[in-house]
């Protein structure tokens, strides 16, 4: 084998595991950002639901949890907190990740002002 030969292989030898985790990466990023995308749309769907006047609480959460699902996380909670004006949703889910360092736990808050009804 030829110094040349020697070298290149070296050169792949250190530079094919940095391209790998920088694909990796580039995939890993696009899984938490699809995933926190996922879990604020069921924040939202449930804030949206949960601030419909007459709207029951427990069919809101889980039209959240089928979103959340759907997109593929797991382990969700979702807590809602309803006072005079707004509605406060705060959903918590796992997404799938290939190396967990801590940020395959995702967690969304959504803010609706609640529906009011008057009668004439």
């Amino acid at each position: 084998m030829s110094e040349r030969g020697t070298a290149e292989s070296t050169q792949w030898a250190l530079l094919f595991p940095a391209l790998l985790m920088l694909t990796l990466g580039l995939i890993q990023t696009g899984i938490w950002l699809h995933g926190r995308s996922v879990v604020a749309n069921a924040a939202a769907t449930v804030a949206e639901l949960a601030a419909e006047a007459g709207h029951d609480r427990e069919g809101a959460i889980a039209a959240g949890e089928r979103v959340a699902r759907a997109g593929g996380a797991s382990d969700i909670t979702i807590r809602v907190v309803r006072d005079a004006d707004t509605v406060t949703v705060t959903a918590v889910a796992e997404i799938p990740v290939f190396f967990d360092v801590g940020q395959g736990r995702i967690s969304e808050r959504a803010i609706r002002p609640a529906e009011r009804v008057s009668r004439p």
